[in-house]
């Protein structure tokens, strides 16, 4: 089985909400399919379908190759081998030079592989080289020339290896000996001038670039210097930290004065409210307890109250005494009051002293913060000078130190290249037959693969659920693997046919297995086949269409007959019911029912009784064996006009009851093209489920079942590719086993209810 594939985009549906489609298990896949631009599996498949086409033409242009060998005439054939590794005595010496180029060879064959590359190869057979040989062999055999000299001489090179062979091959030995004569020769001189051009290359182009950074570099220095002499700073980095410093101990100086101002305006509040109160209490104020002559005036007053009163209880109030100390008192209040209001000034003007120091250290500290700001793009502009004088003075260095070592490798003389083998005598060869066949049979293969590949997309049928990705431009909701046992599992054991309590468990083992589950005296695991597991990962994608708002109803339908869509929705339904869903599965293909047949259901009575009579339709909705979740409404007699019926405000009425008494609802439909009943139901449902048929299904058929829906306003939900054979199924066999109690309680429940159910 293939992993169930999707895309991204969103869909819109009729009321304007979008549909987010979910990323099935293969995505990963899809996006590399999809960035890459070959699926290498569609290929292989393609291939096996067409490997007999493939078979035939290898054959023919194998043996035709091979009549061709056999029937051509011998030739002579001489080569010579040339070792590319420098070897001189002159080179030897320079390669211990830095910056040379003997160095850097060096050094790169060190690094990489040794050897020839294909650039090297193309240019000791171009006319560069070849045109001044063929012109010296024209005087003796006027039909060569710089191009046919080419295309007869072999040159052959490996990365791994250093030692360049040349073959030549022709009817005449001794054009053939002349030509690889000259060809070596000219070779070892090329060898020598490609190495002396380089160098003067280098030279050259070092002299015409050093007035250049010279200028770059005395540029960069007198624009360092009129920077510093600008700003009058010589490293923007220490006085940084200085003002950094500066701002940090403004701010401690500020927030202890905020401290000071804060605790003076307090104490100026309470001094205030004491003096007001005008009561003995006012010398609790912490300023009136600190103030000596307050306290003082205090305590005289306190000591003339204790002698009134002293007096008092001996004198009367009128007495002399008394009126003395009374007199006193009222001498002593108004001193009292007058120092208060002293104190009082006291703290008021250090409050203002406070204030106005407060207000100079946050001047100093935002005078601090602009000069930071300012040195801050200072210093941004300080570095990048800094560094364009850094990388100029480098590049300024290494070009010189890159001349003087180019002038020590202008200095050779000596051919780098050394001639291993001379050219050898030409000697007659026959055709390679092994060889010409083996080039033979890969031209034939690559021929034949070519042709199946044509065939194959001018065939228009969809292989592969990619194909129909790529057709229908709609998200994959799921792909269903290729069941060769489909037939034998599409039926199930009705219960009138169970007449002991041994047919009994046989059809609750079968349920159990149809389920996939698995019981034995070991632990209990819950196991699904990748057929049964496509499934369930289908109804979890259109579970998560939309998940504010539930898909209610679907139609389940395809382009032709015979692609699967009464088997999917079969399956849907028990995936759905399985995971606790009240479904219910309607065979409104009024034209060819097959839902009955397939579950072994009665059909005396069903959706089109329903609809031409009023029979209420729970009586005729039958209950599946397989979940006590699953409710089957199969089509009933088939009538004259099945569009009639599907038409009718009758109908109508239906679907909303489904919807009320179910959580989902599911119509299996005929086919799309020549038939109006998917348009004429689909519209009241939240969409349609398309089922297309691998290997069955043609990509124009489905194109045009499309595009009779793009008028209407029917919703698409989504494609399902049924039939893969992408992947091998027992490749899930130990993949799918997970244990599950739930899924295990399942089970009984589905037992209980097939045992009473055969009781009744």
């Amino acid at each position: 089985m293939e992993n169930e594939r999707t895309s991204q985009p969103l869909a819109t549906s009729e009321n304007g909400r979008r549909f987010q489609w979910l990323p099935l298990a293969n995505s990963a896949q899809t996006d590399d399919v999809d960035e890459g631009g070959l699926n290498l599996g569609q290929v292989v498949a393609t291939l096996r379908r067409r490997i007999f086409i493939i078979a035939g033409v290898t054959t023919v242009v194998t043996s035709l190759a091979l009549l061709k060998a056999l029937t051509s005439k011998p030739l002579y054939q001489s080569s010579f081998e040339i070792l590319t590794k420098p070897v001189t005595v002159e080179n030897q010496v320079i390669s211990s030079v830095p910056q040379s180029l003997s160095k850097e060879q060096q050094q790169q064959q060190s690094a990489e592989a040794k050897g020839i590359d294909e650039t090297k190869l193309k240019l000791l057979k171009s006319p560069i080289i070849l045109s001044s040989i063929a012109k010296q062999l024209q005087l003796k055999y006027p039909d060569i020339d710089a191009d046919s000299l080419a295309a007869g001489l072999v040159v052959t090179g490996t990365t791994t290896s250093e030692i360049l062979s040349v073959s030549y091959q022709d009817g005449n030995p001794d054009k053939v000996k002349a030509i690889l004569s000259l060809v070596s020769d000219a070779y070892l001189r090329y060898s020598l001038e490609e190495r002396l051009a380089d160098v003067r290359q280098g030279i050259d182009f070092v002299n015409a670039q050093l007035p250049q950074l010279q200028k770059r570099v005395e540029a960069i220095q007198d624009q360092l210097q009129g920077f510093r002499q600008q700003y009058n700073l010589i490293d923007p980095e220490s006085k940084g930290k200085q003002l950094t410093e500066q701002t940090t101990t403004i701010s401690q100086q500020w927030l202890d004065t905020q401290v000071k101002l804060n605790e003076a305006r307090a104490l100026y509040l309470n001094l205030s409210l004491a003096l007001e109160q005008q009561t003995d209490d006012s010398a609790a104020s912490t300023a009136l307890s600190d103030n000596a002559r307050y306290q003082k005036l205090l305590n005289q007053i306190l000591e003339v109250e204790s002698q009134r009163a002293a007096e008092s209880s001996l004198y009367l109030d009128k007495s002399p005494n008394v009126q003395v100390l009374q007199t006193q008192e009222k001498n002593l209040l108004p001193l009292l009051q007058r120092e208060g209001r002293r104190v009082q000034e006291e703290v008021a003007s250090k409050i203002r002293d406070l204030e106005a120091r407060s207000r100079i250290l946050a001047q100093t500290s935002t005078g601090l913060n602009q000069q930071v700001k300012q040195l801050s793009a200072i210093s941004r502009q300080y570095v990048d000078i800094q560094r364009e004088l850094t990388i100029a003075t480098e590049n300024l260095n290494q070009f010189l130190t890159k001349r003087e070592a180019l002038r020590i490798d202008a200095g050779q003389r000596k051919t780098p290249w050394q001639l291993l083998t001379p050219p050898t005598e030409p000697i007659p060869s026959s055709a390679n037959v092994k060889r010409t066949a083996l080039l033979g049979a890969i031209l034939g293969l690559l021929v034949g693969i070519g042709i199946a590949l044509l065939l194959d997309k001018l065939s228009n049928v969809l292989h592969t659920s990619e194909d129909v990705k790529t057709t229908t431009k709609l998200p994959i909701l799921g792909v269903i693997p290729f069941n060769p046992e489909l037939a034998a599992l599409e039926t199930l054991i009705p219960l009138d046919k169970v007449s002991s309590l041994t047919d009994m468990a046989g059809l609750v083992h079968q349920m159990r297995q149809r389920l996939g589950f698995n019981s034995s005296k070991s632990p209990r695991y819950y196991s699904a086949s990748p057929f049964q597991e496509a499934f369930r990962s289908l109804y979890a994608n259109i579970l998560l269409l939309n998940p504010d708002e539930r898909i209610r109803s679907l139609v389940v339908s395809s382009a032709t007959p015979g692609e699967g869509k009464s088997t999917t929705a079969i399956y849907l339904a028990q995936a759905a019911a399985a995971l606790g869903q009240r479904v219910l599965l309607v065979d409104a293909d009024l034209r060819l029912p097959q839902l009955h047949s397939r579950l072994d259901l009665e059909n005396g009575a069903g959706l089109s009784t329903v609809i031409a009579s009023d029979l209420d339709f729970e009586r005729v909705v039958q209950k599946s064996l397989l979940d006590s979740n699953l409710s089957v409404l199969t089509s009933g007699q088939v009538p004259p006009d099945p569009t009639k019926l599907l038409s009718s405000k009758k109908m109508q009425g239906l679907i909303d009851q489904f919807n009320a008494a179910y959580d989902l609802v599911i119509y299996d439909m005929p086919p799309i093209l020549g038939l109006a009943d998917v348009k004429l139901l689909a519209l009241r449902t939240d969409g349609i489920v398309m089922v297309v048929g691998l290997d069955k299904a043609k990509a124009s058929v489905v194109t045009q079942a499309l595009e009779t829906l793009k008028p209407t306003s029917i919703q698409i939900l989504g494609v399902v590719a049924n039939g893969s054979k992408e992947l091998i199924p027992t490749m899930y066999n130990s993949y799918h086993r997970y244990g599950s109690s739930e899924a295990m309680k399942r089970a009984d429940e589905v037992t209980e209810t097939a045992v009473k159910s055969a009781g009744d």
